[in-house]
C-alpha cells in the first residue's frame, strides 16, 4: 500500500494571462513560487515524521515546485520524470483559452493539430506513477508534482471518470491524494474547484 499525493505545479506568466503552456517549457512567477512554499510548509506539516519520495516533471514549472516541496521536506527531489510531462497541445501551445474555444471547441473534445491524445497522457502518466512508486522505498510515501491536464487524466483513471466533475479545475499547487493497493485506486483527498 503506498500513499500518492499528486502536486500541479505553481503559477507561471503563461498561467496568469491564461495561456496554454503544454510541454513549453515556462518557468514559475513570483507567485509560483509563494504557492510553492505555501504548499510546502503544509506538506511539511503533514509529514512531519514520515518519510516522502518526491518526484517531478522534468520541465522547470514543475522542478522548481518539486524543489520548494522537498526542502520544506528536508530532503531532495528523487527523480525528473519526462513521462510526468503536461501534455502537449500541439498547435495550441501559447494560444490563450478564447481563441482555443474559438478555435477548437471544447477543451477535452478538441482535435487540435499535433496535440498528443489523451489515452496516450494517460498511459504514460500512469507508467511515470508506477515507476516512482516501485523506486520509492518500502513504508514510503510518494509525492509527484505534475500538471494539470496530466493529473486530471490520473484522477479520472482512479475514479472511473467520476472526478473531475463538469466544470472543475486543478488549481495551481493543489494536492490530490490517494491510496493504491496493487491495482486498486482510492481517492483521499480531492483538489478540484469549480470554474
Amino acid at each position: 500500500m503506498t500513499i500518492l499525493t499528486l502536486v500541479r505545479h505553481g503559477e507561471t506568466d503563461w498561467n496568469a494571462g491564461g495561456r496554454i503552456q503544454g510541454s513549453t517549457d515556462i518557468p514559475l512567477n513570483a507567485t509560483g513560487r509563494a504557492q510553492a512554499r505555501e504548499v510546502g510548509e503544509i506538506l511539511a506539516a503533514e509529514y512531519a515524521g514520515r518519510a516522502a519520495f518526491v518526484v517531478s516533471s522534468d520541465l522547470s514549472r514543475a522542478a522548481e515546485t518539486a524543489d520548494v516541496i522537498a526542502a520544506a521536506l528536508g530532503t531532495s527531489v528523487a527523480r525528473r520524470l519526462p513521462g510526468l510531462q503536461e501534455r502537449s497541445y500541439g498547435d495550441a501551445e501559447g494560444m490563450d483559452a478564447a481563441t482555443f474555444y474559438a478555435t477548437y471547441g471544447p477543451w477535452h473534445a478538441a482535435n487540435v493539430p499535433n496535440a498528443e491524445a489523451w489515452p496516450v497522457v494517460r498511459e504514460r502518466a500512469l507508467a511515470a506513477l508506477a515507476e516512482a512508486v516501485a523506486a520509492a522505498p518500502a513504508d514510503t510515501d510518494v509525492i509527484a508534482v505534475a500538471h494539470g491536464a496530466l493529473i486530471r487524466e490520473v484522477i479520472m483513471h482512479a475514479t472511473d471518470g467520476e472526478f473531475p466533475r463538469e466544470g472543475e479545475r486543478l488549481p495551481n499547487c493543489s494536492v490530490t491524494t490517494f491510496r493504491l493497493d496493487d491495482e486498486a485506486w482510492e481517492m483521499l483527498a480531492y483538489a478540484g474547484v469549480a470554474t
